[in-house]
């Protein structure tokens, strides 16, 4: 038995973006448009929505959306809901468009909304209609049910979470996303073949994300290097498809470790949650392999992995695959936990955190507190 969530169209392929103002003007005629650091890049929606006859008012969302961020950008608005939400840029961005289009239509304060920090407490009415648009092939924030908010004063990531806020169209053009800088690119992949991997591990899988994640998993590793190596167009279909599929994975089956860890691991350093990930997936899986035991399901689902791993990157050398992944991560300029700012003393906390993360309730294995301390250790 299991429920999934998806948006009510998805809309894939060069060129979908061209139909967003057309979209939009379905729901009405005023536009809120989150995006992000540089409004001169999202000019052409703004023009678009102009010439369509909608009314528009922008908000930019420069960094990860942390709660003061949110709470200003509510104020900005004066209680004057827009008929629909567009958010055009990387996960971030969409994070930040999906708690606008959520507690705009709510009366509480917005903390107690937050799960961990707050109360989890349910949105009150239903979120305003949204329109999300990537510009990076990494989180899949497009067809996700939940915004990740940073708060300031207590160093910790968290989820505003609800099935009611997953967009109702995403819009997944690769056009938007090719020739993001070397480095965007290296986090962006590395966040999106984690995102298959970890929900087609996760105790929650069903046939639906199993189907998802299986055909992705193998696409997404093969297109890794020729996107970052080679920023090629082939490439970046291949993972904006990917990075898709492991939105709906994630949204439906939960995740494991790797985002235990970057969620708090985010909120300590504020670095890139993309780079975070791709620093911690060998090390989770170095773990999961001194854990399985053979012939069970995970056993065979894991090696499965890493037979995939091995395949394209370590040439099909048996086993060789996850430390091909880490020197290859490493050669294109994923630096380690240490340089993304978390000192070896940070650890004992960092790791206590983690466990009580609510992406580790789909972890295949439970980490000990020894077991947590040897993954940072790996990703050092």
């Amino acid at each position: 038995m299991f429920s999934f969530f998806s948006p009510q169209a998805i809309h894939f392929g060069r060129g979908q973006c061209q139909n967003t103002a057309a979209l939009a003007a379905t729901f009405g005629t005023s536009v809120l448009l989150v995006h992000g650091a540089s409004v001169s890049r999202a000019q052409w929606l703004i023009d678009a929505c102009h010439a369509a006859g909608l009314t528009i008012e922008t908000i930019s969302c420069a960094n990860e959306p942390s709660l003061p961020d949110i709470e200003r950008a509510l104020h900005q608005l004066n209680g004057v809901a827009p008929d629909v939400v567009i958010g055009l840029g990387g996960g971030s961005v969409l994070d930040f468009a999906k708690a606008m289009a959520a507690l705009t239509c709510c009366d509480g304060d917005p903390k107690t909304y937050l799960e961990v920090v707050g109360d989890g407490r349910p949105l009150d009415r239903a979120p305003l209609p949204m329109i999300a648009l990537p510009t990076t092939a990494g989180t899949g924030a497009e067809v996700t049910k939940n915004a990740v908010i940073l708060v300031p004063d207590q160093g910790i990531k968290v989820s505003l979470r609800d099935p009611q806020m997953v967009p109702n169209i995403a819009i997944v053009d690769p056009s938007l996303m090719q020739g993001a800088p070397k480095h965007v690119a290296l986090a962006a992949g590395l966040d999106a073949v984690t995102q298959v991997i970890e929900p087609y591990l996760s105790i929650k899988a069903n046939p639906m994300t199993d189907a998802l994640c299986h055909a992705a998993i193998s696409t997404g590793l093969g297109a890794l290097r020729e996107l970052v190596e080679n920023d090629t167009p082939d490439a970046w279909d291949k993972m904006a498809w990917v990075s898709t599929c492991g939105g709906l994975a994630l949204a439906n089956s939960g995740l494991g470790a790797v985002h235990g860890f970057a969620g708090v691991i985010g909120g300590e350093t504020n670095a890139p949650h993309g780079a975070i990930c791709g620093v911690l997936l060998p090390a989770v899986l170095e773990s999961h392999l001194r854990k399985t035991e053979d012939h069970t399901e995970v056993s065979v689902r894991l090696h499965w992995v890493l037979d995939q791993v091995d395949s394209y990157f370590a040439q099909g050398d048996t086993g060789a695959g996850i430390t091909a992944l880490r020197s290859w991560s490493q050669k294109m300029g994923l630096p380690g936990l240490e340089w993304l700012g978390l000192s070896a003393a940070d650890h004992p906390k960092v790791a206590a955190a983690a466990a009580k993360a609510s992406s580790m309730r789909g972890n295949p294995f439970s980490l000990s507190q020894h077991e947590l301390l040897e993954i940072l250790n790996s990703a050092k």
